[in-house]
Formats: C-alpha cells, structure tokens, sequence
C-alpha cells in the first residue's frame, strides 16, 4: 500500500466547516493507505507560547480524531516531538536551501507584510514539514489548497537531496480536498471561528440548537437560503427538498428539523469524545511512537550515511 501522511494542530474547538472540510474526507481516504497522522506539536511552537495549551491541544487533536472515527488499529497516530528524527531531518534540508527560498513561504510572507515580527521557526517551518513527510517515504499528503506551496517545498527538498546525495527521497503528490467547498456559517459566509459562525463540531445540542436558531433567515423566494445551504450537508437530495417544500416559509420548523439532523451526526461523536480519557490519549500515542519511530529511525539511518555523519 502506498504511505499517506497528514498532520494536525488544535486552534480551538472544532465547528462543523473542520469536519466537512477536513476531517469527513481524510475519514473517507485513509482506509485506502498504510496512513499515519500525526500530532504537530513543534509546529505549534512557532505561535503558541503557553505550556498547558500546547499540551491541551495535543489530548483535544487525539480525542477529536478518535471521536470522529479514526481507527487508531488502521492509522499510525504519534506526536511529531515523539520522533526526534523529524527536527533532525528538518535541520539538514535547512543546510541544502537558501534563506531567500525560504522566505517565499506564504506564512513567513504574510507575517512580514503585517509589520509583525516573525521568528527562525516559522521561516524554516517549510522543510520541518517537509521532513514529517518525506521521512515515512509518504506519497500522498491530503491538504487544503491552502497548503499546496507546503507540498512543492517538500519535493523541493527532496531533490535537493536526491541531487546531493544520490536517490533517497519519493517526491510526494498532494491530495487537495476541494469536493466539499466553502461550508457556509451562520450568516452565510465561510464558516470561521474568526467570523463568529460557528456550529460547535462537539457541543450540546442546546449549543448547537442556539447556533443553528441564529442562522440569519434571509431568503431566495420562500426558502431560507442559510439554514438550507448548511442543511445540505446533513441530509441530501429529494429528502432534503421535500423537507424544505412541505415547511415553506416555517422557518423556526426547518432550523428545529436541522437541529435533528446535526444531533443524528454529532450525537455519537460526541458520546464517544466523552468516553475517551487522557490515559486512552496516552495508550494511542504511545503505540503510535513505536511504529512511527521505526519507520523513522531506519530512514534517517541511509540518511546519515548518505551526509557523512556515520561513522
């Protein structure tokens, strides 16, 4: 089977756009692939700075994962800081490109166009993730659009050192996940916890029942466009239109059916989320770390090797 990666960071509670943009589909792939997802931990150090959230957003990336329906028996979960060989690995791609190439990546870029100060870890964040890609030989990375440049500079990478140092690395391919589109909020923009439009992914449903009555009603002809757009998500074709036809113009009936119909999805995750400790955070990455450390260590192996530093 061919080797599929991604990596996550927590930035808060999750909303429904995260499950229908991000995690449903990586859901959908990683039967298909020997997958691993891991934990990006060191990633996360480049803007957060607090200790128990760093460490909190590792137990909530986890217990998301495993609430959604990641099988931890079919996927390699680990935490990024667990496997030393990834910052190694990070260090000498940094050694093979220029600050220039560096500097050319989106996030560096954007930082600096808002006068803000931008520190080495964010520059050189590219070829760390080119090393949590290219050290498991991965071959399919799913990404946002979003993330492509981060896939390119892993190739990048990869022939720098193919060219150096002789055939070591597979250039991966990245799997954008663009079916979903634009999932709509709660005033019909792109659904963002920036925007405050949100639909909590793990919230009550007397959460979500007032996330869902806040939908701004506005309509196209006698159906409310919003509630109908998000609504889409949960219940499809004919079933979906018959709904809003047989309750045209009851717009409180329609928001109380999408209520319904979020609680069927969102219910037994969110049941499983409750059941799942800190300890079975723990166990999972636990023996995650063994496997991905063996992929890990007998990679960096021909890599040392290869740069000279075995002796």
């Amino acid at each position: 089977m061919q080797r599929l990666l991604t990596g996550l960071q927590s930035s808060g509670d999750l909303h429904i756009g995260n499950y229908f943009g991000a995690l449903k589909p990586f859901l959908d792939l990683y039967p298909k692939y020997e997958s691993l997802l891991m934990v990006a931990d060191y990633h996360s150090l480049t803007s957060l700075k607090d200790p128990k959230k760093v460490s909190g957003s590792i137990y909530n990336s986890v217990r998301d994962y495993l609430a959604a329906g990641v099988d931890s028996n079919k996927a390699i979960i680990f935490k990024q800081s667990d496997v030393s060989e990834h910052t190694e690995l990070g260090w000498i791609f940094d050694c093979l490109v220029t600050v220039p190439f560096l500097q050319q990546g989106h996030a560096y870029k954007d930082k600096i166009a808002k006068g803000l100060e931008a520190n080495a870890g964010l520059l050189t964040y590219p070829m760390l993730m080119a090393a949590d890609i290219l050290l498991y030989d991965t071959v399919i990375v799913p990404v946002g659009e979003d993330q492509r440049q981060h896939i390119e500079y892993a190739r990048e990478a990869a022939a720098k050192f193919n060219n150096t140092y002789g055939e070591t690395f597979i250039e991966p391919k990245e799997h954008i996940m663009t079916s979903v589109g634009v999932i709509p909020g709660t005033d019909g923009k792109k659904m963002s916890k920036s925007y405050g439009n949100t639909i909590p992914l793990f919230g009550t449903k007397d959460e979500i029942a007032k996330a869902v009555m806040s939908i701004v009603t506005d309509s196209k002809g006698e159906s409310p466009e919003h509630v109908y757009n998000i609504h889409a998500l949960f219940r499809k074709g004919e079933a979906l239109s018959s709904l809003y036809k047989e309750n045209k113009g009851k717009y409180k009936a329609l928001k109380d059916a999408l209520v319904e119909d979020i609680e069927s999805v969102i219910g037994p995750m969110r049941e499983r989320r409750a059941n799942i400790s800190d300890e079975d955070v723990k166990t999972v990455l636990r023996e995650g770390k063994e496997k991905a450390k063996t992929l890990a260590a007998a990679k960096m192996a021909d890599v040392r090797k290869k740069v000279g530093v075995a002796l």
